[in-house]
């Protein structure tokens, strides 16, 4: 097994149980033979508070920091909360985009997945997510919005199961994999 890229997978829900930890898990399996997968735990955060953005910052944000540092690329899986990304990945997409010229997310391809249990699959949480990381400079992938419709029906014995789902995501990993080969020739 060659790993080639290395990726950050982040879950924007905190539930043990969470439906958008089982798609990443899956879409992690995917990509095995091409990629290395690290995982963020961005519910240990703090709050995001400028008083806080002072050297040395909170443990917890400067390993999530180095963690973004490290990696090729991120993949997001994120649930929608009232028509918007949950609160606890737009914190921690705060305390990764600072500063704005010098953060870890600057140029950084983003895959973006998004589910909820109702058919548009979290579509208003994916924009959302494109817009913030537009703003931090990273690089959402430039591919069909990747959602997940339905998602509870989808998650067999705690694992995601939908295969039109994955042979997409799987384009767009590919899709991911060709930004991050593009940016290191730059």
């Amino acid at each position: 097994m060659s790993t080639n890229y290395r990726l950050l997978g982040i879950c924007g829900s905190l539930r043990a149980a969470a439906f958008s930890k089982a798609v990443l898990s899956a879409v992690a399996d995917l990509a095995v033979s091409k990629a290395q997968f690290d995982y963020a735990h961005i519910g240990a955060l703090p709050h995001f508070n400028q008083d806080l953005y002072v050297e040395p910052l909170p443990t917890e944000v400067r390993h999530f920091r180095s963690q973004i540092a490290a990696t090729d690329g991120l993949v997001i899986s994120s649930p929608e909360y009232n028509h918007g990304m949950p609160g606890v990945l737009k914190n921690a997409l705060d305390w990764a985009s600072r500063p704005h010229n010098g953060s870890p997310l600057q140029a950084k391809p983003v895959l973006v997945i998004t589910s909820s249990p109702t058919f548009t699959g979290g579509v208003r949480a994916q924009y959302q997510i494109r817009e913030t990381l537009v703003s931090a400079l990273a690089r959402p992938v430039s591919h069909a919005e990747i959602v997940v419709g339905g998602v509870g029906a989808k998650i067999i014995d705690g694992r995601f199961t939908d295969e039109a789902t994955l042979e997409f995501a799987k384009s767009g990993l590919a899709r991911m994999f060709e930004e991050i080969d593009w940016l290191a020739k730059r």
